[in-house]
């Protein structure tokens, strides 16, 4: 009996395991035993060929000699050959006339005249009225803020290349967004452009401009434009692709024709989606615009690297303030008529339509012909130095609590800490990897997440840095950005959890998320140097900070729109909290965790580059140097590295995300 019993279970736990064909079958399982079969031949392969070390000299193709040379002939021909004289020396001189005519338009209005036109537009963009109100009085703060810290002169400098370069991005954005917005093949080809355009940290985008146009505003104004362009393309294809059939379809039937249609029809329809893409390309023009001082922009962001250079605290935080508070308007002025778009409000009265905005003019004129009674510059009474006060703050939190804390030890006892358990051993881990098992790791990421193609571009990139011939430091850069982004993911992920359970803390938490949005990444340096000096470490801190608010939103997002049926039913089974949380709500929300991830890493690496300005080293440290000493071989060597550093850290984490979609 107990066998005529045991033969059928048995028969039964067969039937229901899973069987090889299932597990080769599977996604994932499939491509992991797939991988463990090559492994099995290729390690050992690797190892009679190639032994272990790093990147062979014999693969390495040097191009920093080339690059020297070729910019020694742009210095030698830039007054003289054609392609200067009638092409490139016609763009130069109109960036450079454009910035300072808007530059001289805002000086001459005086300083209660820009005052006004950012008050006011605001104001008129948020609704004139209550709904307003609170947006103007931030306007209202923002400038005053920059006038009372001194820094009002190089406010307008920012705002002037700001204006210029916002309007050539969002003219160059809409009109590729309107060539992929109505046509599949354009669109096709524009994706995967734009998406690494997107991943591309910002430093990489310096140099090539550099090369041709030399240090200046015409340099800092093309590389501002190419880099904020692309959120206004990607949305406005979006917001055109995404039009109502049926309204497009009542307008053909009317006998409109297809330009009637997109200009009564496509694009109406797209205009919420249009504004996001400005404001987008707003936030990436300003990021760009204070970082673009490396190669002589001017402005608020000249005035924070000098204060950096120097370890001057007090000079970064008395610039970085007004940067951080014209990130605030632009985003809350945007975001406020991004939100009247579609809404109930109406629109006849004395305070909407055109009559709203000749209110706006009449007062900008009036404050503008106050400048004759009050003065045109900001007086001088009016300013406060914060500078003095800021170092010796500095210097007394650094004396205080940079060690001798009892348990905790202190920052510098933190940052000594961490750089020799992680970052250290970190490194060394992956220098110690023979090069070749490198390329196979990125690989077979790559792969498990994607496709053969997506496999193929990792591995061509993380080759490339190899050719290049900055295989350690690479690595160096790498061991950076894995140790941020453990930091972050560990510390946004259960942020991200606590705020999808608990409503009132994520509503308190959301202005600050808000706030630490919009700020540019170089001002994400400034307190991280107050506090831990100017160490690898810093620039550690500085990256987990800037990316952390995104992949807190993204994770309690994510965790919040898990399907309620899912979550009911297991309450009604008698699943416990934390049986919901791991075995319902985290794996349903793994797509808003690949993309957090995806974030994280693009985030992270860019303000690790940006790190080398404060102690991070590596290719950063290169780019840096080869800005500031004219070696552009080295510094463009180094760019490259870090775009194809980019292209592999997304290939390995994106794919997956964009296969579901």
């Amino acid at each position: 009996m107990t066998a005529a019993v045991s033969a059928p279970a048995a028969e039964k736990k067969n039937i229901t395991g899973p069987s090889l064909r299932d597990v080769l079958r599977h996604p994932v399982k499939g491509k992991l035993l797939a991988l463990a079969a090559l492994a099995v031949v290729l390690v050992p392969a690797g190892i009679m060929l190639w032994g272990s070390g790093t990147w062979p000299a014999a693969l390495h193709v040097d191009i920093s000699g080339p690059l020297d040379d070729a910019n020694r002939w742009v210095i030698d021909n830039r007054d003289s050959h054609p392609l200067f004289l009638y092409f490139l020396l016609h763009l130069s001189n109109t960036a450079t006339d454009a910035v300072g005519g808007v530059y001289d338009v805002l000086h001459s209005m005086g300083w209660l005249g820009v005052l006004a036109v950012g008050v006011l537009v605001a104001w008129r963009a948020a609704g004139l009225g209550r709904a307003g109100a609170k947006v103007a009085a931030t306007a209202f703060g923002a400038f005053a803020l920059c006038g009372f810290l001194g820094m009002w002169d190089a406010t307008l400098l920012t705002i002037a290349l700001m204006v210029v370069a916002v309007a050539l991005a969002a003219l160059l954005g809409v009109l590729i967004g309107l060539a992929a917005g109505l046509s599949d093949r354009i669109n096709r080809a524009l994706r995967p452009v734009l998406d690494t355009m997107q991943v591309l940290p910002a430093f990489a985008y310096l140099l090539p401009f550099v090369l041709v146009f030399g240090t200046g505003t015409p340099a800092a104004l093309f590389c501002t434009v190419i880099y904020a362009a692309p959120p206004m393309a990607r949305l406005t294809a979006l917001g055109l692709r995404g039009a109502d059939p049926s309204v497009l379809e009542a307008s053909a039937s009317l006998g409109a024709s297809p330009w009637q249609r997109l200009r009564t029809a496509r694009l109406p329809l797209a205009r919420r989606q249009m504004l996001l893409g400005l404001n987008q390309t707003i936030m990436m023009a300003l990021s760009m615009v204070v970082i673009a001082a490396l190669v002589g922009a001017g402005g608020l962001g000249e005035e924070v690297y000098s204060a950096l250079s120097t370890v001057d605290v007090g000079k970064a935080l008395t610039a970085g303030i007004p940067i951080v508070l014209i990130a605030i308007w632009l985003d809350r002025t945007t975001g406020a008529a991004g939100d009247r778009i579609g809404s109930s409000v109406p629109g006849g009265g004395l305070l909407h339509g055109r009559s709203g905005w000749a209110l706006v003019a009449a007062g900008v004129a009036v404050a503008v012909s106050a400048r004759f009674l009050i003065g045109g510059a900001w007086p001088e009474a009016w300013t406060f130095n914060i500078s003095t006060p800021v170092n010796k703050a500095q210097s007394w939190v650094t004396e205080h609590f940079s060690s001798g804390i009892p348990v905790l030890g202190g920052t510098e006892v933190w940052s000594e800490q961490f750089t020799l358990w992680i970052l250290n051993p970190l490194r060394d881990g992956l220098l110690w990897l023979p090069w070749w098992s490198v390329l196979l790791i990125v690989a077979a990421l790559a792969w498990v997440v994607g496709t053969w193609a997506t496999a193929l571009t990792a591995t061509l990139a993380m080759s490339a840095i190899g050719v290049l011939g900055v295989w350690t430091k690479s690595l160096n850069t790498l061991s950076q950005v894995l140790a941020a982004l453990v930091v972050t993911l560990v510390l946004g992920v259960l942020a991200g959890i606590v705020c999808a359970r608990a409503g009132r803390l994520e509503r308190l938490l959301r202005p600050v998320l808000d706030a630490m949005q919009t700020m540019p990444q170089f001002v994400y340096l400034i307190p991280v140097v107050a506090l831990f000096g100017v160490t690898r470490a810093s620039a550690i801190i500085a990256a987990v900070v800037y990316a952390l608010p995104a992949v807190v939103r993204i994770t309690a997002q994510g965790l919040r729109e898990v399907d309620p049926a899912a979550m009911e039913a297991a309450r009604s089974l008698g699943a416990s909290t934390r049986q919901q949380l791991f075995q319902v709500q985290l794996p349903l929300a793994r797509p808003a965790l690949q993309l957090a991830v995806n974030q994280g890493v693009v985030l992270v690496l860019a303000v690790v580059v940006v790190g080398a300005l404060v102690g991070g080293g590596a290719l950063g440290y290169d780019v840096v140097k080869g800005l500031s000493r004219g070696e552009m071989g080295l510094g463009m060597t180094a760019g490259l590295a870090i775009v194809c550093l980019g292209l592999v850290l997304d290939r390995v984490t994106q794919p997956a995300a964009r296969k579901r979609h």
